[in-house]
C-alpha cells in the first residue's frame, strides 16, 4: 500500500529522482522521459473520462490504473537482483485484455476507406490525443529498452503498442462507432 505523507521531499531539488529500487537518475534520464509520459497519458485519459460514460468510462478508468503498474514496471528496471518488495510489472494478461476490447469494438466499425483525423466528438478527440501520447511513450521505451544496460519488460512494450490501437478503435466507437469520424481527404485544400 502506497502511503504518502508529505507531497514535497526536497530529495529531487537537485535535479535527480529516484528509481523503485533506489536508484538516483537525473530528471532528463530516458526512463524518467517515459516515465513521465505515461504518467501524461494517463492525465490526458482522465480529460478523456470527462465525456465518457458506461462500459467506455469503466474500460478508461481500468486502463488508468494499469498506466500506473506501467509506470511502475518501468521504475523498478528488472536487474536479476532481490527486492525487498514484489516487482509489479505489465502481465500478458493485461495485453491480451486489450486485445479483446479491441477485437469486440472493431467489431461494431465499418472498415476504414480513409485515414481518420483527430476529430468529431470531445470525447473521439479526446482519445485521438490520448492515442498520440500513447505513441511518444512506446517511441521513448523502444529507445530505452535499445540501451546498453537498460532493460524493459517485452510485456510493457507490447502493452503500450496495443494501447494505441484501442484508443484509436475507442476513439472511433465514440464518434457515433465511425459514423461521425471525420476522414482525410488527400489533396482537398490545394
Amino acid at each position: 500500500m502506497v502511503r504518502l505523507n508529505r507531497i514535497y521531499t526536497r530529495t529531487g531539488d537537485g535535479g535527480q529522482t529516484s528509481l523503485g529500487n533506489g536508484e538516483r537518475r537525473p530528471k532528463f534520464d530516458p526512463r524518467i522521459e517515459a516515465i513521465g509520459t505515461v504518467d501524461e497519458l494517463n492525465s490526458v485519459i482522465g480529460l478523456a473520462r470527462l465525456a465518457a460514460e458506461g462500459a467506455m468510462d469503466e474500460s478508461l478508468a481500468r486502463i488508468q490504473n494499469e498506466l500506473f503498474d506501467l509506470g511502475a514496471d518501468l521504475a523498478t528496471p528488472e536487474t536479476g537482483e532481490p527486492l525487498p518488495y514484489e516487482r509489479l510489472a505489465i502481465l500478458p494478461s493485461q495485453v491480451e485484455r486489450l486485445e479483446a476490447e479491441i477485437d469486440a469494438m472493431n467489431e461494431r466499425l465499418e472498415p476504414l476507406k480513409s485515414f481518420v483525423l483527430p476529430a468529431g466528438s470531445a470525447l473521439a478527440t479526446h482519445l485521438h490525443l490520448a492515442r498520440t501520447v500513447a505513441r511518444r511513450a512506446e517511441r521513448q521505451m523502444v529507445e530505452l529498452a535499445a540501451r546498453e544496460g537498460e532493460t524493459v519488460s517485452t510485456a510493457a512494450l507490447t502493452y503500450v503498442n496495443r494501447l494505441s490501437d484501442h484508443l484509436f478503435v475507442a476513439a472511433r466507437i465514440a464518434n457515433d462507432e465511425g459514423r461521425a469520424d471525420v476522414l482525410w481527404v488527400p489533396g482537398k485544400s490545394r
